[in-house]
């Protein structure tokens, strides 16, 4: 596949040429999840051979930072500070610790699972339902992650771009194209395969642990829009990234975002983000195979447009 950048009018047309509406149905709601089926969950499991697991998941920290200006909030109810100092406890009483936790886990810092209802374009979003949909008393009346209650599972294939390229990370704004990520799978003897999870590493979240984060504005390494129609030509069920899969900034005005603005509303591709692809990187280097099973279990929230998650490969 040629690697020459496309223009605008081009990108625009990826909105018919990689649409899934109707695919599966006018009341379909999975989109891409729709190609792992039974036996793709099966084969999966034959994967795990050596008894392995790493979690790809960023740990929630509730600090401000400069890719973080709405952090979680993580606060204790109840502790064992105060253990013996309340003239109210009485012999058998129960002792315990407590938190809450409340966060806006849509941005860059928090591992995340978008929805399909999360992204959309000319007040559309998947498979031609209005945006309205998603009202702001309720949340997601359709497509939201309860449509995932049960989870996803399947082969996971990881594909490392600093590693490919002999370097710790790639830079913010530096774009990957098709054609390197095929230079990966060939370098690795994998192939990304209908229903697969794949996982593209940039090294991002090494540099922030490293380097400290780096303020929104300057951008972050990721997918060109290009990969879009390698994206829909695989069947790709689920991305993920340790950014938020685009590359940023995109070259295209009208699409900050193309993999998110395309790619969930027309493909109806799930996307994770902000994953910690470093032991996962680790991981597979040293067992010399870049398939796994993956494991991705969202929250149950009512109406809810995504959930943090903690995917967990399995060796």
């Amino acid at each position: 596949m040629a690697d020459n950048k496309p223009t605008g009018s081009e990108v625009r047309g990826y909105i018919q040429s990689v649409s899934n509406w109707g695919r599966w149905g006018t009341e379909d709601e999975l989109g891409t999840l729709n190609f792992i089926d039974e036996r793709k969950i099966q084969n999966s499991a034959g994967l795990v051979q050596e008894g392995v697991a790493v979690s790809c998941a960023r740990p929630i920290v509730n600090t401000a930072s400069a890719d973080s200006a709405s952090p979680p909030l993580h606060y204790m109810v109840g502790s064992g500070e105060t253990f013996g100092l309340n003239p109210q406890e009485t012999p058998g009483m129960l002792q315990s610790a407590s938190d809450f936790i409340g966060m806006v886990f849509h941005g860059f810092t928090v591992t995340h699972l978008d929805a399909l209802c999360h992204i959309f374009w000319n007040g559309k979003m998947y498979n031609d339902r209005p945006a309205r949909m998603v009202s702001n008393r309720e949340g997601a009346l359709v497509e939201s992650i309860e449509t995932v209650k049960d989870g996803i599972v399947s082969r996971g294939v990881l594909l490392d771009v600093p590693r490919h390229r002999g370097i710790k990370w790639l830079q913010s704004g530096e774009g990957i194209s098709p054609g390197e990520l095929e230079e990966i799978e060939k370098e690795c003897n994998v192939r990304v395969e209908p229903g697969d999870i794949l996982l593209v590493r940039t090294g991002h979240y090494l540099r922030r642990l490293e380097m400290g984060p780096i303020p929104v504005a300057e951008g972050w390494p990721g997918l060109e829009a290009a990969c879009l129609p390698w994206l829909h030509e695989r069947r790709v069920g689920v991305l993920g990234g340790d950014t938020v899969s685009d590359v940023v900034p995109s070259g295209y005005p009208e699409f900050r975002q193309p993999i998110h603005q395309i790619g969930i509303v027309q493909m109806g591709l799930w996307l994770i983000d902000n994953c910690n692809l470093e032991q996962l990187s680790a991981t597979c280097a040293r067992l010399g195979r870049w398939e796994f099973q993956l494991a991705i279990a969202p929250l149950r929230i009512q109406f809810g447009t995504g959930s943090p998650v903690n995917p967990i490969a399995l060796f």
